[in-house]
């Protein structure tokens, strides 16, 4: 099948001081979040003058993107649409439809399944559809790439280089990701079993240390935003820094593959509260890169183009289901990562 264009979807971050609390009440809609939350959360974002990383890392990733597409002769049009801020997707399906596209592919910006990770995708799809009318083009969302050697050798070569940094071939290795809620993450997966969305980080920290050469390493969590009472995925990083200075750790590398970009909780959760937290205790502490700035990472968006322009076979490291892949909005299987 021909396509037209990408649609290169995110999830969105502010872009100045007067974004920031519309910004939190798009993302945190419906989900019960206390307004003092959201007031800690802003304040992380005024830091920053109000501006997330977010935005400008995805322009830098589409421009690698077009780069690549042109090095490979490639006349693909890259649209940029976001889920809680400007450019939002119901915007960017309109202007593509007055653009005259009519089948256009979608790469999400999460390498993960799971509601938030993949679900959630689906539904802006079919929300901006809705919203376009008849004349929105037909939306093939890409699948998640967790797996995928390009992500995972990125990620391992900023491993190496945190432990060249550090300079402590001992330091532990601490593979951070956002944590979900526990019942979310309880949902099935296509294959049927439950914790579908943590079993892929763990198998993709599993990769990416085992492509690095470390042999030990932790999965724990981070930027939990829910109610308390709620139950989330444990424990959070800051916590296991602590545990893991109590058990005599004097050195830790931190790798935040669940992030493809250095965007604001990567900034905020690693490089402020975990790395005080650390030099609190007289932990050495390093974090490593993210893999969106990598050429590798526009280079695996081309290759998993393929897989529908072309129709390659996928490339993939792990035995886990390929996944996410759906059209207008249809998840991939039936009952698939529902929300709890």
């Amino acid at each position: 099948m021909s396509f037209d264009a990408l649609l290169f979807l995110s999830f969105g971050g502010p872009e100045g001081p007067e974004d920031v609390r519309p910004f939190l009440e798009n993302v945190t809609r419906g989900r019960g979040v206390p307004p003092e939350r959201l007031d800690e959360v802003a304040e992380h974002y005024h830091h920053f003058d109000g501006v997330s990383p977010i935005n400008r890392l995805n322009r830098e990733i589409m421009a690698g993107l077009q780069e690549q597409l042109r090095a490979e002769g490639r006349d693909l049009p890259v649209y940029w649409g976001n889920r809680n801020w400007h450019p939002m997707v119901e915007e960017t399906v309109a202007r593509m439809a007055e653009d005259g596209v009519r089948n256009a592919l979608v790469f999400a910006t999460s390498a993960w399944g799971g509601y938030s990770g993949c679900k959630q995708y689906h539904e802006d799809i079919a929300r901006a559809r809705e919203a376009v009318g008849e004349q929105a083009p037909d939306l093939v969302k890409l699948r998640q790439f967790f797996d995928h050697p390009l992500f995972v050798a990125a990620n391992a070569d900023a491993v190496r280089r945190a432990y060249a940094e550090i300079g402590d071939p001992q330091a532990r290795l601490v593979f951070t990701a956002h944590s979900v809620p526990v019942r979310a993450d309880s949902m099935p997966g296509p294959d049927g079993r439950p914790e579908w969305y943590s079993r892929q980080v763990s198998e993709c920290a599993r990769l990416v240390a085992e492509e690095a050469g470390v042999e030990a390493f932790d999965v724990v969590w981070q930027s939990r935003s829910g109610p308390p009472q709620v139950p989330w995925l444990e424990p959070d990083v800051v916590d296991h820094i602590e545990d893991l200075h109590a058990k005599g750790v004097t050195s830790v590398v931190v790798s935040p593959i669940g992030f493809v970009s250095d965007h604001l909780e990567v900034i905020w959760d690693l490089d402020n509260e975990a790395a005080e937290k650390a030099a609190e205790l007289g932990v050495a502490f390093v974090r490593a890169g993210t893999a969106g700035d990598d050429p590798r990472f526009a280079k695996m968006i081309v290759e998993l183009i393929s897989e529908h322009v072309d129709e390659v076979r996928p490339r993939k490291l792990s035995l886990m289901p390929a996944a996410g892949c759906g059209r207008n909005g249809d998840v991939c299987a039936p009952g698939c990562c529902s929300p709890s």
